[in-house]
């Protein structure tokens, strides 16, 4: 599940994501932190060994991610998952483990877990699912339901108005979020220079995602005339 519950009932989603690792080997545990603390807007608000540590921290510090690990010395992390939820936390959990057994990939699934990333793993693995797990949590706090496409499109985590439309070639589903959440996070408009910078891809790339979005429906193009020049194409999020 994608929890929107925060300690903080004024949040939005602009406001950061707070998270917090668990894994038993604190050189992991570090490497963890430094991976999620280079991407915005997440945050890592504590770190936990074991998983009677994991319950307490999360019933102190009410983190809004769980990157847990499954190997842990007291309790495997898939039953640390119910005991959350029966103590009232509905925090997300992203499993990060070595656990490549079919039981437990099927375990994770159960449990309502948002992603499950298989150790060892690159910076841009967990850049890239950490991104995707921001667009689906921005599009369950902002979504307006008007009907079926739009109740589809939140829970298949669609980037256009039908399920059925596939990304152009040469476009990403990931790097499709992360222009996404750009521009529902802004309070106006955004212009290809400005998204580009947002998200730190090129103007060019940016455009072109841009541009997918309003030809699918989703953005809208406004235009601001300079003093000279061409008038700039300015993109806000429909809806």
């Amino acid at each position: 599940m994608i929890g929107t519950n925060h300690m903080n009932s004024t949040n939005t989603a602009n406001d950061a994501i707070d998270v917090l690792v668990v894994d038993d080997d604190f050189m992991v545990t570090r490497v963890h932190r430094t991976f999620v603390e280079r991407v915005q807007p997440f945050r890592v608000v504590g770190t936990a060994g074991t998983g009677e540590q994991a319950i307490v921290a999360v019933d102190d510090l009410r983190p809004d991610l769980v990157l847990l690990d499954l190997y842990l010395p007291d309790i495997f992390g898939l039953d640390v998952i119910p005991r959350l939820r029966t103590a009232g936390h509905d925090c997300d959990v992203m499993v990060i483990s070595a656990a490549r057994e079919a039981d437990a990939v099927r375990g994770a699934v159960r449990h309502g877990v948002v992603d499950y990333l298989l150790k060892p793993f690159e910076f841009e693995d967990l850049r890239v699912r950490l991104a995707r797990y921001a667009a689906q949590r921005g599009r369950l706090l902002t979504t307006v339901v008007r009907g079926q496409a739009d109740v589809d499109r939140v829970l298949a985590g669609a980037l256009a108005p039908s399920p059925g439309n596939a990304l152009p070639k040469g476009l990403s589903v990931e790097t499709a979020d992360l222009i996404e959440r750009a521009l529902r996070d802004t309070d106006s408009t955004l212009s290809a220079t400005e998204c580009a910078t947002a998200t730190g891809i090129s103007r060019v790339s940016a455009r072109r995602y841009l541009e997918y979005f309003h030809a699918a429906g989703s953005a809208d193009v406004s235009l601001r005339y300079g003093a000279a020049g061409r008038p700039e194409r300015r993109y806000s999020w429909r809806g």
